[in-house]
């Protein structure tokens, strides 16, 4: 019993810490920024809940990646948007490249960037070439075209498995770079 509510007081702090360390990633990454007073209970003030929530990113006619949400809370103030239960679609030049779900989310409005974690499961990121990677974290840079991570990784697909710690993931170059401790094991073909 009390293991339980121990339990689950820490994977609390833990959500609560991870939003706040999103949340510092989000802003730090902004470039012209002016400092803004959050007073406590301030996350629930957002400037608009939207339920059903779509936002597509477009260059010229191509569709370059769209987000979904079941609900997304707009905070105009720091540009983001605060997404739960999230899908996220990924296109290259190929057309549909990755995708990927996730609890929650953050996307910033202004740089276009975001951030998808589950709050128990790893995240499943589906890839065209038939490759599913599993990692805790995962973030778009926009500018770049890269999705990044610093969490343990796992590459599964073509009879290969990769493990290691952080990703670095190129669209644009079809791309997935392990980063560190890097193992990979071939699986017998079936």
């Amino acid at each position: 019993m009390w293991q339980r509510v121990i339990r689950r007081g820490l994977l609390a702090l833990s959500g609560v810490l991870a939003c706040f360390l999103i949340y510092l990633l989000m802003t730090h990454g902004t470039a012209v920024s002016t400092p803004t007073a959050t007073a406590p209970g301030s996350m629930d003030a957002a400037d608009a809940t939207i339920s059903n929530f779509t936002f597509t990113q477009t260059k010229g006619d191509a569709v370059q990646w769209q987000v979904q949400a079941h609900e997304a809370r707009l905070f105009e103030r720091d540009r983001r948007a605060m997404l739960q239960v999230v899908a996220v679609t990924l296109f290259g030049q190929q057309g549909k490249e990755l995708t990927v779900t996730g609890d929650e989310g953050v996307l910033n409005t202004e740089t276009k960037n975001f951030l998808l974690s589950n709050r128990s499961e790893p995240l499943v990121i589906h890839t065209e070439s038939g490759y599913v990677i599993y990692t805790n974290h995962l973030a778009w840079t926009d500018e770049t075209r890269e999705i990044r991570t610093q969490d343990a990784v796992r590459i599964v697909g073509h009879g290969l498995e990769v493990t290691g710690r952080g990703l670095i993931g190129h669209l644009d170059r079809e791309e997935f770079d392990v980063l560190e401790d890097v193992h990979v094991d071939l699986a017998p073909a079936s």
